[in-house]
């Protein structure tokens, strides 16, 4: 897929665009996104994907235009990952929810720019190095397995735990006691300070890096192509925010996420291994010659990836509203009693 330099800068000026937009209208008068608002804003963020991915079904093809959108599908599952973190940064920070979007925005805005960088790298390593791509499938299923033990949905009692970056701003910047309206920088007694939306700021877009390093790697087994790697990312990342206050409390509802996305994450580091060595030239496997194993392709990935998610999704409601419905059973109880 050749992609021209113009067709980059207009992705990015596009994008850039919609950013403003979305500043300009929601954070013209700080206020808390109510759920409707979200829901819009989550409608019409989607839709724009969808249609970015019909223009690459146009002009590259169905081939490109599966690997987009099963990409963005599963970037966009594993950022709700994210949305856990932002509530307990959210919270450590006791950020005002009038000012929440603005944080979240110029953080998944910093976010974005460093996976840019992270994109650049990885796919410059792909094209130098065939056995990154063992390595890549290697990480995403000990990823897999290691996410299946976790508990995502508990975000209620942890504690947050200042990164370097964050530590870093904080000497870089006196910081302030509270908070100065929407103000990011502020002057007291003559001398310039950061106020803690800078930090918090700071804290959301460097957090999304821990989640870069599984997401990256997934993404690239499902395409090779860094501008369908990174539109896929753009747009996955601009719609979160909205979803953040779409979901709230039904984030602690998908008991069954992490389990979801650890088989997401196995199946594309197997299917990235099998990739590696269908087209294997490293000399001490198979005499540096292609291993004859079957690999699979963007029409199958996209179908897992897709129903996975569901019956995921499907399952954690079912499980929690059994489990609402004995709790009530039970307090029913001891009331009568």
């Amino acid at each position: 897929m050749n992609v021209p330099v113009w067709v980059w800068l207009a992705t990015i000026g596009g994008l850039l665009v919609l950013l403003a937009i979305d500043l300009i209208i929601v954070d013209r008068k700080p206020h808390e996104v109510t759920v409707g608002e979200a829901a819009r804003w989550v409608v019409f963020y989607v839709a724009v994907a969808v249609l970015f991915g019909l223009g690459i079904w146009m002009f590259a093809g169905g081939t490109h235009a599966g690997e987009y959108f099963a990409g963005y599908i599963t970037e966009y599952s594993l950022s709700v990952d994210n949305l856990f973190i932002f509530l307990v940064i959210m919270s450590a920070f006791a950020v005002p929810p009038a000012h929440q979007h603005k944080v979240l925005l110029v953080g998944i805005v910093l976010a974005l720019v460093l996976r840019g960088i992270f994109i650049a790298v990885g796919a410059a390593a792909i094209a130098q190095f065939s056995w990154v791509f063992y390595v890549f499938g290697a990480f995403l299923v000990y990823t897999a397995i290691k996410l299946s033990k976790s508990n995502m949905g508990d975000a209620e009692g942890e504690e947050y735990e200042e990164n370097r970056i964050t530590k870093w701003a904080r000497k870089l910047f006196p910081v302030t006691d509270d908070y100065h309206g929407g103000r990011v920088f502020t002057r007291m007694n003559g001398r310039r300070y950061a106020t803690p939306m800078f930090i918090v700021m700071i804290a959301i877009g460097s957090a999304d890096l821990l989640f870069a390093v599984d997401s990256i790697p997934a993404i690239f087994g499902l395409t090779k192509e860094a501008f369908l790697v990174f539109t896929a990312n753009a747009f996955a990342l601009m719609g979160l925010r909205q979803l953040y206050f779409l979901l709230g409390g039904l984030l602690r509802r998908l008991v069954y996420l992490s389990v979801g996305l650890a088989v997401i994450l196995g199946f594309i580091g197997v299917k990235m291994v099998l990739e590696a060595l269908h087209t294997n030239a490293l000399p001490f496997i198979n005499g540096g010659q292609p291993v004859p194993v079957p690999t699979v392709n963007i029409a199958v990935s996209l179908s897992v990836i897709v129903s996975v998610l569901v019956i995921t999704a499907v399952a954690s409601l079912l499980k929690t509203r059994r489990d609402d419905r004995r709790a009530m059973v039970s307090a029913g109880s001891d009331t009568m009693r």
